[in-house]
């Protein structure tokens, strides 16, 4: 399978995810341009991935000017007809702006810009992502401004009935709290999916969390999830 790779003005994590998929997870992967319209070498079993950063320098809101893209038109499209899709981080906000997900992501609580190791884990097995590491406890980074993920009381029982909630951060022993929520998510969540499973978006960093040298490699076990269906 291939990757996809999308390139905004202002990313800064297309490369570290390239790397961990390439060196890490041994992908091919292709960069994209976001002014590029063109996914015709892909499939619904190939996956685009939205990396982290800061498109167009968040002017206006995180990711409302980058929704706009030419790339992200085809992304949409490559989602409705079934092709998976990864956002992270700046990737999520900009799934959420273009309507691939429900919610927001909101200014964090404490506005401040938060930038630490987290511990997220999945509580359900209904999504390819987290069935193969429920109730796993998994360290991976976090780098925000802008990560309280927020929606109304319909989309959150929604998303509960549904079971699209991928992850909620938790202390280092699996416990959901709000003392191990780093920016006031509702309900802890740290990533979701659509409700056709095949479209994900995360705020924790799981590309910073797959080499060796760095002493952690949980991060290998979410994108690996995305090598494995087909």
């Amino acid at each position: 399978m291939k990757f996809g790779v999308i390139v905004f003005p202002g990313s800064n994590c297309d490369r570290d995810m390239m790397h961990a998929l390439q060196d890490d997870l041994q992908q091919e992967v292709v960069t994209l341009w976001h002014k590029d319209r063109d996914l015709s070498m892909f499939s619904k079993d190939d996956c685009i991935v939205l990396p982290g950063g800061f498109s167009y320098g968040d002017y206006l809101r995180c990711g409302a000017l980058a929704r706009f893209s030419p790339m992200m038109e085809q992304v949409v499209n490559f989602a409705n007809s079934g092709g998976k899709v990864l956002g992270v981080c700046n990737g999520f906000q900009i799934l959420c702006e273009s309507g691939l997900l429900p919610g927001v992501l909101l200014q964090n609580d404490h506005q401040k810009f938060v930038c630490k190791n987290v511990y997220i884990k999945s509580e359900s097995d209904k999504s390819f992502v987290g069935k193969d590491i429920v109730n796993k406890v998994l360290k991976v980074p976090v780098a925000h401004g802008e990560g309280r993920y927020y929606a109304d009381a319909k989309t959150m029982e929604e998303l509960n009935k549904n079971n699209q909630i991928v992850f909620r951060y938790c202390d280092e022993k699996g416990e959901v709290h709000i003392d191990a929520n780093p920016n006031g998510s509702t309900s802890n969540i740290a990533g979701i999916c659509n409700a056709g499973r095949n479209v994900f978006g995360m705020m924790p960093h799981p590309e910073r969390a797959t080499s060796d040298p760095l002493y952690n490699t949980d991060g290998r076990r979410i994108l690996a999830a995305f090598t494995q269906m087909n």
